[in-house]
């Protein structure tokens, strides 16, 4: 039986986004049924409704999610009914070459669920990141639910489906910051601030934001950051140096994704140290770096997917470290809207207004 649930459509390219009705197949073989229960307004939905990932429309919009489990498929034995999910869009496959060489974090074939939601009139919807939560009820292939504490707050953890788990991972997994290193992270939203608690969490010593806006550099002292450097006021990369010894950081991590930042990011770290971009550059955009720099200055320049996480191993972990108050993940949570409220959340995340903007069903 088809469910018929409301839903956030992007019908077209920098068209406002609607509220229409939406259908829902039941749960096929490897499928879960969601029933979803809070999901986060991130910039990855708006580079959907903008064009700026493909031009599959109609997209269901909504992945940064955490729900309850209403129905499964057959052969579905890693979540039941009634199981309590955080979505992610790394279903690891087990077979790609990367999985095979034991780095399933580096999935090349994640899966996603087979059948398609569809509009009432039966044209079918491409879901974001392959979920589509902005929604009351969402399929997605099993291995996208990662179950987690129940007692935790759909609000708080749904948040870990993309952007909280980007900055977190960029810096526990991709930058490997350790005990007692220097981290600069430049860029102070909702990512970038991940990537702070994340340093704080790993036991870096000194945390470096940088950010043009005074109100991300607060964020970016409540979650964690040492020191601020508000980029208006000279050279971020000269703050950076003289923050570190006139050295440069150890880690420092782009959450922005332009080349001037990646500049910044690249020059102002230690010789030997480890630049992390997780920033998400546009398709035109070009960077130019004397190659003699990059030879003589060492080190590691890393790209960060998703954190380069794997939710069957960190979701759960990062949800007891919620749970024991040693991650704050409500202190994302700018705001509780209604699904009729994301357009609006859009034109707040654009103003830079709010760490997230999160869907209460």
């Amino acid at each position: 039986m088809a469910h018929e649930v409301r839903g956030v459509v992007a019908r077209g390219k920098g068209a406002p986004v609607s509220v229409e009705t939406i259908i829902v197949p039941d749960p096929g073989p490897g499928e879960a049924l969601v029933k979803v229960q809070a999901c986060g307004v991130c910039h990855t939905d708006l580079h959907y409704r903008e064009g700026g990932i493909n031009d599959e429309f109609p997209f269901l919009l909504g992945h940064e999610a955490a729900g309850v489990v209403e129905a499964v498929g057959e052969g579905v034995t890693e979540v039941a009914p009634g199981d309590f999910v955080v979505l992610n869009w790394r279903a690891v496959c087990g077979q790609c070459r990367a999985c095979l060489r034991g780095r399933p974090w580096y999935c090349f074939n994640t899966h996603n669920a087979k059948q398609k939601m569809t509009l009432a009139d039966g044209t079918e919807l491409s879901p974001a990141l392959g979920i589509g939560a902005f929604v009351e009820k969402t399929l997605v292939a099993a291995g996208q639910c990662t179950k987690v504490d129940p007692s935790a707050s759909p609000a708080a953890v749904g948040l870990l489906g993309c952007g909280v788990m980007a900055g977190l991972g960029a810096a526990i997994n991709t930058g490997a910051v350790g005990r007692g290193d220097s981290v600069a992270v430049i860029g102070c939203g909702g990512v970038g601030n991940a990537a702070i608690a994340g340093a704080r969490l790993a036991g870096a010593a000194k945390i470096i934001g940088v950010d043009l806006d005074a109100r991300k550099l607060e964020w970016a002292k409540n979650l964690g950051a040492t020191d601020v450097v508000n980029a208006k006021d000279g050279d971020p990369v000269e703050a950076i140096r003289a923050l570190t010894g006139g050295n440069g950081a150890d880690v420092v991590i782009d959450a922005v994704g332009r080349p001037e930042t990646y500049k910044q990011a690249f020059y102002a770290r230690d010789l030997a140290g480890t630049v992390v971009l997780v920033g998400v550059p546009t398709p035109e955009m070009k960077l130019e770096l004397p190659l003699l720099d990059v030879f003589g200055r060492g080190g590691s320049l890393k790209s960060s997917w998703y954190g380069d996480c794997l939710p069957s191993r960190d979701f759960p972990m990062l949800v007891d470290l919620y749970q024991q108050g040693r991650l704050d993940l409500d202190a994302f949570v700018s705001e509780k809207i209604a699904l009729d409220d994301v357009e609006k959340a859009f034109e707040k995340m654009h103003h830079g207004d709010v760490l997230r903007s999160v869907v209460i069903f």
